[in-house]
């Protein structure tokens, strides 16, 4: 995909899922060069499965504060030269309440150089994008994470008629999840007055699925993927397009300042 826009995809947990957004970048068009950049937990983490809830918490926040992210990005980005980055964890860019999300992104930008978003900031974008009210959330999260989550949803203009919390132990054990338990969740998240049904986890493989979630859903589903490459490509100037990929990809429109 040389000479697309450069989009560095910050991520902590290698294997986990990152392949999925290669996987979507690679069909997108104008083509996109998506880097993967692994950047650190904080040293004293190490296996979020053996946590309680409450350390789960304190270690998200941690993970995506502006104080740990301007001690490693630096080494992470290195000298790549990008065009925007994204911060694709989404259960650690949601979780510092009103302002949280803009206050992270502007603690990146400083770090990196260039325009960021992060995967909470894209659904917040998508949900005023297409003009969402009600929607459904297919959370892998335990219910404590999640009601943070439906805080920014809510931030962004839209209600949450229905919710699931799958409490998954960690990322690692999201990238493991087979297709048939994406689709039940999302399938037990639907709900008739929903108008579309969010599922923001970025360790899940989910790009190929997007026909047979909404066919579970009777609704359109905007996976973690889908909006953080769309949000990302916004920021580069040249938004892309898709088959079989959401609304979000179905047409291209001018970037917009963030809203």
């Amino acid at each position: 995909m040389v000479g697309g826009p450069r989009v560095g995809l910050l991520y902590p947990t290698p294997n986990a899922g990152e392949d999925d957004f290669l996987d979507l970048a690679a069909v997108l068009r104008p083509a996109l060069d998506l880097e993967v950049v692994y950047f650190p937990w904080p040293d004293d983490v190490d296996d979020l499965a053996a946590m309680d809830i409450g350390r789960v918490i304190d270690a998200l926040r941690r993970l995506g504060s502006a104080q740990h992210l301007e001690r490693v990005l630096p080494d992470a980005v290195g000298e790549r030269r990008l065009d925007a980055v994204a911060f694709a964890v989404t259960s650690a860019s949601f979780l510092d309440g009103p302002g949280g999300v803009e206050r992270q992104l502007r603690a990146i930008e400083r770090v990196v150089g260039c325009p960021a978003t992060s995967t909470t900031f894209a659904f917040q974008q998508a949900i005023r994008h297409l003009a969402l009210s009600r929607v459904a959330l297919a959370s892998v999260y335990h219910a404590e994470v999640s009601e943070h989550f439906v805080a920014r949803v809510r931030e962004a203009g839209a209600e949450v008629v229905n919710r699931v919390d799958a409490s998954a132990r960690s990322d690692r054990e999201l990238a493991k999840w087979a297709p048939e338990q994406i689709v039940d969740l999302v399938k037990r998240s639907a709900h008739p007055g929903a108008q579309a049904v969010l599922l923001p986890e970025t360790a899940l493989h989910a790009s190929h699925l997007t026909t047979e979630l909404e066919q579970a859903a009777g609704c359109p589903v905007l996976t973690a993927t889908q909006v953080t490459l769309w949000a990302a490509t916004r920021l580069t100037g040249k938004p892309t397009v898709a088959a079989e990929a959401g609304p979000l990809f179905e047409q291209t429109d001018d970037p917009t300042a963030r809203s």
